[in-house]
């Protein structure tokens, strides 16, 4: 099978079609797999680090803005689009692929267009509750639309097109072992581990605060190991900004603060608390993991499916959910210290979790893909 998958902007974007590679090379060995992205995205860390090779085409995002530079920006970006069809084409002619897979994202537009103008058989996959605007446009020519909400669903127009399968979770993350992650890094039974991100690219906002967090756990050497992923736009400020408010890692090693969690299946697996956004694939690998976490959905996308997909996972029990107007620095420090006191209560928040994980999104998604190149008209 030769597949060109495109998708990214953010790791919300790019794991997903990540999950999808490795399962596929399980199925069939001899497949050959291409990526495509933006030149800007983190695809172009986390695609090559597995192996993959990524083409990169310049294409942007539309802005919601209506003053002059938000039109002056959706101008470009209308322009961009054009020459990033005419781009895709040819490196599609180039890979010959027998199915392209979209996993959202602006960066995934040109490359699905493309490929669905060329005859193509094309595969969306939309992780969210609410159906993104790529997949809007793209979906009425898609062969084949998978979702991982059933709202998401009913929201593209329900049919045979639009298949409720679940969020792809990456091998790593599904032979994850607990104990040996937590062997991995030194802990004992009676140790606890807090692992915190925001996204691959940060957030200026609740990186502020979470220095502050930071701060506070140096200055009341609590008993805790903590990890926190800047993401690239904070990893040289937030360090500074926390240290500025008296934080000293060298004299706390059980705080550490990186860029990037390559490990991050590991480090999940061996967490007792996962602070991070509310993205569809994060939470998929929560429930796969049965990891209790505190969300922080952002509140900065699509008609706010971020708290909506938050919200689910809380009703089942699996989470608890802190909007970001009220993440504080001192908020923040105060919820985790209160969920670590209760260990009992994460146990079955993770067990909670674990309820609404789908196990087998990867094989239902493989099947679509096959199912997609078989009956392309």
């Amino acid at each position: 099978m030769r597949l060109y998958i495109t998708g990214g902007g953010t790791g919300g974007h790019v794991t997903p079609g990540l999950a999808i590679a490795r399962y596929v090379e399980k199925k069939q060995p001899e497949s050959v797999i291409r990526f495509a992205g933006s030149a800007r995205g983190i695809e172009n860390k986390l695609v090559p680090r597995e192996g993959y090779p990524l083409d990169t085409i310049e294409i942007i995002g539309l802005s919601r803005s209506l003053s002059p530079g938000g039109l002056a920006h959706n101008v470009k970006a209308a322009r961009l689009a054009v020459t990033a069809v005419s781009k895709a084409k040819k490196l599609l002619k180039k890979a010959r692929p027998d199915c392209v897979i979209g996993c959202g994202g602006y960066a995934s537009f040109a490359v699905v267009r493309a490929a669905q103008q060329m005859g193509i058989p094309t595969v969306l996959l939309e992780v969210n509750a609410l159906p993104g605007k790529v997949t809007k446009m793209l979906a009425k020519k898609a062969d084949r639309v998978l979702v991982c909400f059933e709202q998401a669903k009913e929201l593209l127009g329900g049919g045979d097109k639009v298949v409720l399968t679940g969020a792809p979770v990456r091998g790593e993350i599904l032979s994850a072992d607990r104990e040996k992650a937590r062997a991995k890094f030194g802990l004992t039974g009676d140790d606890q581990l807090v692992v915190s991100f925001w996204g691959s690219m940060g957030a200026k906002y609740m990186n502020e605060h979470m220095a502050g967090a930071l701060a506070l756990e140096c200055k009341n050497s609590v008993p805790y190991h903590h990890v926190h992923a800047t993401g690239a736009a904070a990893r040289d400020w937030l360090p500074k900004m926390a240290a500025e408010q008296g934080a000293d890692f060298a004299a706390h090693p059980n705080i550490q603060v990186t860029e990037y969690i390559y490990d991050m299946a590991d480090r999940m697996a061996a967490a007792d608390l996962i602070v991070c956004r509310a993205g569809a694939a994060t939470m998929g690998e929560l429930c796969m993991l049965g990891r209790p976490a505190l969300l922080v959905p952002s509140p900065f996308v699509a008609e706010n499916h971020q708290e909506k997909n938050a919200r689910a996972l809380e009703q089942a029990g699996g989470c608890r959910v802190l909007l970001e107007k009220d993440a504080s620095a001192q908020r923040l420090y105060d919820e985790v210290q209160e969920l670590l006191s209760d260990r009992t209560r994460l146990q079955q928040m993770g067990q909670a979790a674990t309820q609404l994980a789908a196990h087998d999104a990867s094989e239902k998604i493989y099947r679509e893909i096959q199912w997609a190149i078989e009956h392309h008209k």
